[in-house]
């Protein structure tokens, strides 16, 4: 369960909620996401940040004990090997917060999500808005 106790209306209020050290570690996330993918869109979505480009991108969320990341089970599957030391379940991932933060395969994951995103946005088909 999530330790905020309030349904947050944007990323900041959501962050504002967890103690000092966790604020810090799940800022360094956010901005890790946005660096990465700069085009995305900060939102809320099921009370947790998240990110939009052309879909859902990813979700994150801070606990009593870990920091939540949900790259989708797209996102977890691709790099199942290298998050195989981490709990998790399909489409989700556990970063203990005894433990450093991985920023640099988050950067990868998310990378990779934005890719997949755009591959699928650029393949469905335009509507012109005409009927036919």
């Amino acid at each position: 369960m999530q330790t905020n106790s309030k349904v947050a209306g944007n990323i900041d209020e959501y962050i504002e909620q967890f103690p000092g050290n966790v604020q810090a570690i799940l800022q360094k996330l956010r901005a890790t996401i946005k660096k990465t993918a700069p085009s995305a869109e900060e939102t809320i979505s099921y009370q947790m940040p998240a990110f939009k480009y052309h879909g859902m991108l990813v979700y994150f969320a801070g606990y009593k004990n870990h920091i939540g990341f949900y790259p989708t089970p797209s996102g977890t599957e691709k790099f199942r090997q290298e998050l195989s030391v981490y709990a998790g379940a399909k489409g989700s991932v556990r970063f203990p917060l005894s433990q450093p933060i991985p920023y640099a395969l988050i950067e990868q994951i998310v990378a990779f999500r934005v890719s997949e995103n755009a591959t699928k946005a650029a393949a469905k088909p335009k509507s012109n808005g005409k009927t036919q």
